[in-house]
């Protein structure tokens, strides 16, 4: 079992010197899933070893890992003498039996594994192509960027089925940019994050890392031959390469995804339990409305990995999983921290620890209060994190300050050496055995259970009226109250200037605050500069290709839903007072329509999920401000209606909600006709 140890004594250079410092050491890195010293290495003894094992399962498809590893020698004997080590290359694939034998070709030939997406974006990707020097990018030819659908191609030997797969895979090869940058050695992938100016960043990882990563994962689920982990998480999202590499070093069989299954927690869990899923990675919106109500039945799955959001619920007691609140930036390799929770004793008492394997160990008892956020946890095996104020000096115990994290899971840095220079910094003094520290930008503090707690982010702090306001206190103050599940505040800057606060609140089940009575609780708690201006009630949060709440879409969807309340009232006179009001998005009126009952059906719960009174039947759900998650409510609303389910897909496809509600006929009379 792995073990966290805690700093207690006296530091030099600590700020208040007696005092505990905030530091947290992960234990020794565990046992190697398998021979060899390599990320690699590790993958290729499971091919010596069990060649017909199932590596990749994907529907009704399957590949053995000599299968696999045969596709990947293929896709490497293509690229060879085109593609060597060190040069990048982008991978513009879904999540697909496809993407793992590029991944493994690249690692056979020291390339960089470039993860993009199927669909990257045009600018973006040109970003991209610009800033780095990428030799090639893997992709269907039809959804390259234009300047790499004139390229040279060079077809690709790559597996064609499953439901994410596409035909014709090839690399498209254009002279690098003149000054790109260039990955550090021993770069085993690349990843990008958001950058402040727009241009997105470039991390590199060595397998060193990600090796130390798999080490402690592999331990803390007790992953081995015969289980099926997920691959999930989005391609462009550095979690999949958990998936990914965890599955295949272990020996265990990797199974993909469909796409319908990324936006409906329901439709996740049913993914589980049919595919046979054990050890499974999602992000927090997609597995949190799990937990709000009664767990599935018939579900293997013994742990849950969630990140990419703040988590606000803990398991219930019919929970089978450990659920794993995992906290990581792509520079410290994916995860750097976990907190592990198991159901919610009948007392309340909420259970949570970071320590714990996984078959057996759990970790202790949080004395927190179960409606208390869950913390982040300590850090993962060969880690090391500490609570730094503003001058890089270590905090005692329980105060708030930047998170700093070093050791084995730091990776190589960015492709860019001036930015490098400015976020991996030399450790404070006090920090001993460790050279270099990722600065995060995140504020936590070190709780006296030895326990990480997530605050928010530093940059994130905004003045309202001269004084700082930090939007997860404000979230938070929210989250106070019994009848709001979750809270989540955006910052709107007008043209005329300023910044105003807009809270978008999603009520606990049966609830149904006002606005006017939540900001009233709301100001017993925050400064008057950070009570928001704006208050709408919402029944769930669109998310963004990250899996994380697009703060962006909500702003848009309530300017929108605004905009229409207005026309509405120009035209039938003022609304009446009441959720509408708050933004809960109740519909308008249904009297001017004539249609059938499942058109009536769509266009009343359209008007309800996107706050929009005036949406017509005419109206395209994706125009009218529908986004992933609305739409996956919409599925769950109609099925709770009439009993036929739909997919996510099929609605986001339809021209216009007079075509969803004919799709709803259709299901309604297949059905009749089976009975």
């Amino acid at each position: 079992m792995t073990e966290t140890t805690m700093t207690t004594e006296a530091v030099p250079g600590l700020r208040d010197g007696g005092a505990a410092p905030s530091v947290l050491r992960g234990g020794p890195l565990p046992a190697a899933p398998a021979a060899g010293e390599t990320v690699l290495s590790w993958y290729e003894t499971w091919v010596r070893e069990t060649p017909d094992a199932p590596a990749v399962a994907d529907g009704e498809h399957r590949w053995t890992y000599a299968e696999l590893d045969a596709a990947a020698v293929a896709v490497a004997d293509t690229l060879r003498g085109r593609v060597g080590p060190g040069d990048i290359v982008a991978v513009c694939l879904d999540r697909s039996a496809a993407l793992v034998a590029v991944a493994v070709a690249l690692a056979r030939l020291g390339a960089v594994y470039l993860p993009l997406g199927p669909r990257p974006g045009e600018r973006r990707l040109a970003a991209v192509a610009e800033g780095l020097r990428v030799v090639a990018v893997v992709g269907a030819p039809e959804l390259l960027p234009p300047a790499h659908r004139t390229a040279e191609h060079l077809p690709l030997p790559v597996p064609e089925e499953g439901v994410n797969a596409i035909a014709g895979a090839v690399a498209a090869f254009r002279p690098p940019a003149a000054g790109a940058r260039t990955a550090p050695d021993g770069t085993f992938y690349a990843v990008l994050t958001s950058g402040s100016t727009g241009t997105p960043k470039a991390v590199a990882v060595g397998q060193r890392s990600l090796g130390a990563l798999l080490r402690w994962h592999r331990e803390r689920t007790g992953l081995r031959a015969g289980d099926r982990h997920s691959l999930h998480v989005g391609v462009a999202f550095d979690p999949h390469l958990l998936e990914l590499w965890s599955a295949l070093t272990c020996g265990a069989t990797l199974s993909v995804a469909p796409d319908e299954v990324r936006w409906d927690p329901g439709a996740l869990a049913d993914w589980w339990r049919e595919a046979g899923i054990t050890v499974a990675v999602s992000s927090t919106p997609m597995v949190e409305p799990l937990l709000d109500r009664p767990w599935p039945a018939g579900l293997k799955v013994r742990h849950i990995y969630v990140g990419g959001d703040r988590l606000r619920r803990r398991p219930g007691p019919d929970v089978t999983a450990t659920i794993h609140n995992a906290y990581g930036p792509a520079e410290a390799t994916v995860v750097c921290t976990a907190y592990a929770m198991r159901g919610e004793p009948a007392d309340g008492a909420a259970n949570g620890g970071a320590e714990g394997d996984g078959a057996e160990g759990h970790g202790a008892v949080d004395g927190g209060a179960a409606s208390e956020p869950p913390a982040i946890g300590r850090p993962v095996a060969g880690a090391v994190v500490c609570v730094a104020d503003e001058r890089g000096r270590i905090v005692p115990q329980g105060e708030a300050g930047e998170l700093l994290v070093g050791g084995d899971c730091l990776s190589l840095g960015y492709l860019d050496e001036e930015l490098t220079a400015r976020r991996f910094v030399a450790a404070p003094d006090a920090l001993t055995g460790v050279e270099r520290v990722y600065r995060t930008g995140d504020r936590v503090r070190l709780r006296a259970d030895g326990e990480l707690e997530f605050l928010g982010r530093l940059d994130d702090q905004v003045k309202v009226s001269g004084v700082r306001v930090e939007p997860a206190e404000v979230e938070a103050a929210f989250e106070h109250d019994a009848r709001v599940r979750r809270a989540v505040v955006a910052v709107r800057r007008p043209a005329s200037g300023g910044v105003r606060l807009v809270a978008f609140v999603l009520p606990a089940p049966g609830a149904s605050p006002a606005a006017r009575d939540l900001l009233g609780g709301v100001r017993a708690w925050l400064p008057e500069q950070a009570v928001p201006s704006e208050v709408h009630l919402v029944d769930g949060y669109p998310l963004d290709a990250n899996g994380k709440v697009d703060r962006a879409a909500l702003l848009d969807a309530a300017e929108s839903a605004t905009e229409a309340a207005k026309a509405t009232e120009a035209t039938d006179g003022p609304a009446a007072e009441g959720p509408a009001a708050a933004g809960s998005g109740t519909a308008g009126g249904l009297d001017d329509l004539a249609g059938s009952a499942s058109e009536v059906l769509v266009l009343r719960l359209c008007r309800d999920l996107l706050a929009a009174p005036a949406v017509t039947l005419d109206d395209n759900f994706t125009e009218a401000g529908g986004q992933s998650l609305t739409a996956a409510r919409l599925l769950a609303a109609i099925q709770d209606a009439v009993g036929v389910r739909l997919r996510a897909p099929e609605v986001l496809r339809q021209p216009d909600l007079r075509a969803v509600a004919a799709l709803v006929d259709k299901r309604l009379a297949a059905a009749a006709e089976v009975s």
